[in-house]
């Protein structure tokens, strides 16, 4: 099963996240990296057209996940276990501090 995620950047589609059973990837939008003004999401993803592989979720989107008691409100919301998470990422930063945004897309089998 697959899980996917749009990744934007302030207003503009930056790219999407996909988890599958053997990891994580990280890909550019083509129209993105087409725009002058476009910047890397992360010193970490600098722009480039190759998707980034990860066996473990990127530490820049685990990065953007609460920590603490907002965790713990998260978890017991939507009860979710602590250690899935990419779960936590789409369910916790659609609107998240920063330029940075996560929106789930769907679940494909």
């Amino acid at each position: 099963m697959h899980k996917t995620a749009k990744v934007y950047y302030g207003n503009s589609l930056a790219g999407v996240i996909i988890a599958s059973d053997t990891g994580y990837k990280f890909i550019y939008d083509a129209d993105y990296l087409a725009q002058t003004f476009s910047k890397p999401i992360s010193l970490t993803l600098p722009l480039r057209k190759e998707a980034y592989h990860s066996t473990t979720l990127f530490p820049f989107f685990d990065g953007l996940i609460p920590e603490g008691w907002l965790l713990d409100i998260a978890k017991e919301r939507w009860k979710v276990k602590g250690n899935d998470r990419f779960a936590l990422l789409l369910l916790t930063c659609k609107d998240a501090i920063g330029a940075v945004s996560i929106i789930p897309v769907n679940e494909i089998e």
